[in-house]
């Protein structure tokens, strides 16, 4: 056994692990269903913020966006070498003016005035809800995720899961740590995660082109967040059952189909390929796995979750939010001013139909709204009397993946040769392979 593998680091990886996932996966009764510690946090926040919550969120996004316009304009030292301000504050021409008019739409609908398409509890309204809701889920899970993330429990399930990796998948067993690390962290950071072992020699283009479209999945709160959104929160364990099993299926489809297949099998051309994945021949699998998990826990301190936490925070509330609440108001004015969803889903109500999912041309529109950001489908379905239709579109909002609002356009800035058609073919692809498959377990597990 190496160093690392000693009794403080043992506790570290066992307890911390221990703790992360008993606060983001265990399933807590709770009443006549059942939910997590996690939930329970975020029940306690919005208690106890109440009627301040959505004024603390208008200034969020206020300063959120107005900040973002500043670092723009004037590029102060002070915001872009601060490695927290830069994350909230520094981005692109595009994402500026989503902050700014996340900014507007904020005002908007906490003050109650400007016209009613934009403060509507169609609308508007309900971006900002949402956005209320995002806040005090922000604020309970960004200083927990640490456990879960950092605490060697995902380089364990790596090292185990490395030889079915490569051949479901046909990624690098390496690539087992950055699936998991997607399956529980954020999806954007997921993302930059893969761009960032495509730089450094470890990914060819299609590996990080098919792991950035297939395993940067929206992480368990967020989850949560929408099975309580569309009112399934009491059927949560087989809602994410059912979110894994058919993650899992389209990943080990689409690996096999283009436009995957037709990405260069090529690495970073300045740095080649580093990849190296020859197993140590005098250790075993499990005291390999163990000793990595050690090592990682080695790293664990308080100050890790401290910082790790404050990025997250940081990014979320000042970055995240505003664009989510700018671009949902918009799809949702298109959605509920405009025919558009409704006439190109109408295929998909008809595919819907035929596969006896009740009210299918209702939900129809959400089927492709999710293209934009994963939190509008829910909002669509809210009026929908179903269950399992409920269920159905709610699985499906979240296996989509490729949602523009979320990692959509960090695909696009990045090297990988994946734009705006490709992700679009992507999606449908996503789209029509897995709503029979969710119609299946629907009817399997409701």
């Amino acid at each position: 056994m190496q160093k690392t593998v000693n009794p403080k680091n043992l506790i570290k990886f066992i307890l911390g692990s221990a703790f992360g996932i008993l606060m983001f996966l265990v399933p807590i009764p709770y009443g006549d269903s059942f939910s997590t510690l996690l939930e329970f946090c975020k029940n306690f926040l919005k208690d106890l913020f109440a009627g301040s919550l959505v004024y603390i969120l208008c200034a969020l996004v206020v300063i959120g966006g107005l900040g973002s316009l500043y670092d723009f304009i004037c590029k102060p030292d002070w915001i872009r070498k601060n490695h927290f301000l830069s994350k909230a504050f520094t981005t692109t021409p595009f994402y500026l003016v989503s902050k700014l008019l996340g900014a507007v739409v904020a005002i908007l609908v906490v003050f109650g005035f400007g016209p009613e398409w934009i403060t509507s509890i169609d609308t508007g309204a309900t971006m900002v809800d949402l956005g209320c809701t995002l806040v005090c889920i922000v604020l309970s899970f960004s200083f927990l995720l640490p456990f879960l993330t950092d605490c060697g429990i995902m380089e364990f399930l790596g090292v185990i899961l490395r030889p079915v990796v490569r051949p479901l998948f046909r990624v690098p067993g390496r690539a087992s740590v950055d699936l998991i690390a997607s399956w529980f962290g954020a999806s954007n950071a997921a993302v930059i995660l893969t761009r960032e072992q495509y730089m450094k020699g470890y990914y060819t283009k299609r590996e990080a082109g098919y792991i950035m479209t297939n395993f940067s999945v929206v992480s368990i709160p967020f989850c949560l967040l929408i099975a309580d959104t569309i009112g399934i929160a009491n059927l949560f364990p087989s809602f994410y059952l059912c979110i894994c099993l058919v993650g899992i299926i389209l990943a080990a489809i689409l690996c096999r189909i283009p436009p995957i297949t037709k990405l260069p099998d090529t690495y970073q051309e300045q740095i080649g390929k580093q990849l190296n994945e020859d197993v140590p021949s005098d250790k075993g699998l499990l005291s390999h796995a163990l000793e990595q998990s050690c090592k990682r826990a080695e790293t664990f301190t308080l100050k890790t979750v401290l910082k790790g936490g404050l990025e997250v925070v940081m990014g979320m509330l000042f970055d995240l939010i505003p664009i989510v609440l700018s671009w949902g108001t918009v799809a949702l004015v298109i959605a509920t001013y405009t025919p558009v969803f409704d006439i190109i889903s109408y295929p998909m109500g008809l595919f819907l139909d035929l596969l006896g999912v009740e009210e299918a041309f209702a939900v129809a529109p959400a089927t492709l709204i999710g293209f934009t950001d994963m939190f509008i489908p829910a909002l669509l379905i809210g009026g929908i009397e179903s269950i399992k239709t409920k269920f159905i579109i709610g699985v499906l909002s979240l296996v989509q993946i490729i949602y523009l609002t979320e990692v959509g356009a960090i695909i696009i800035k990045s090297e990988i040769p994946l734009k705006l058609g490709k992700l679009a073919i992507l999606f449908l692809e996503r789209t029509i392979i897995a709503i029979p498959l969710i119609v299946l377990f629907a009817n399997l597990f409701l």
